[in-house]
């Protein structure tokens, strides 16, 4: 479980995160959602400490994070994963190279122990016999499968996804989303997805948090969203399922 209390974050004179608090659950899909410019990347980079929060206190299962010497934040930090929007591969990396690329800079394990365990992990995301290829030769969901396998190949505890379903087709997307889903359950990996995508929310929010203009709006599931009483939320949810029906007539 990961816990973060008053999370606050301002650029200039911009307030982007203010006074945020809450959980991620192991073994569960925590989703942040909210329209664009609300603070959930900048959340979800504050709590992993690629930002620097102004205000906030976060805690990896019992660990002190935001207090911590060196030494536990380097340990902390290696059992997290990431998946970043549009998949951020290395280009001028081939699959295997890229998926091995946390092993090479966090482990010691030998080359062939290395092989294996991407080996392992592109077969669980269903890439097997990929591994020299590049990524311009891959479609934009099997990148985004790469990305989960770069994401997971160290074992990770933690899996942060930011938009994994951008850019995708809805069909593509669901497989993407399932895909997340299964190695939660399956690995009881303690799962954050920032999305303001509606197929994701209804079929994997375990735990949802709304954000709006920085705080906490509403939290929740995905079985009672669509009940919940704040105008805002369901504004949200209109929206986003306009955005849905317009993608479908393109």
């Amino acid at each position: 479980m990961i816990t973060f209390q008053n999370m606050s974050k301002a650029f200039a004179d911009k307030t982007v995160l203010d006074g945020v608090s809450g959980q991620f659950e192991q073994g569960r899909v925590n989703l942040v959602i909210g329209a664009s410019g609300t603070g959930k990347s900048v959340l979800i980079r504050c709590i992993v400490g690629l930002i620097q929060p102004d205000e906030g206190h976060v805690v990896f299962d019992g660990r002190d994070f935001s207090n911590a010497p060196r030494s536990r934040t380097v340990r902390i930090r290696r059992e997290i994963g990431m998946l970043f929007q549009g998949g951020a591969l290395f280009d001028s990396k081939n699959v295997e190279e890229n998926v091995m690329f946390p092993l090479d800079i966090l482990t010691d394990m030998p080359q062939d122990a290395k092989l294996d365990r991407v080996n392992f992990c592109l077969q669980r995301v269903g890439l097997s016999n990929v591994n020299k290829k590049m990524p311009s030769e891959l479609s934009g969901g099997m990148q985004k499968r790469v990305g989960v396998a770069r994401a997971i190949v160290n074992n990770s505890k933690y899996l942060f996804c930011d938009e994994p379903t951008s850019g995708l087709d809805a069909r593509t997307g669901l497989l993407i989303d399932q895909l997340i889903q299964e190695l939660t359950y399956e690995y009881n990996i303690t799962t954050t997805v920032v999305t303001h995508d509606m197929n994701s929310i209804v079929s994997m929010g375990d735990s949802i948090l709304f954000l709006e203009q920085g705080k906490k709006a509403w939290e929740g599931t995905s079985s009672d969203i669509f009940h919940a009483d704040v105008a805002t939320l369901q504004d949200f949810i209109f929206a986003s399922k306009l955005m849905e029906m317009a993608k479908k007539q393109v």
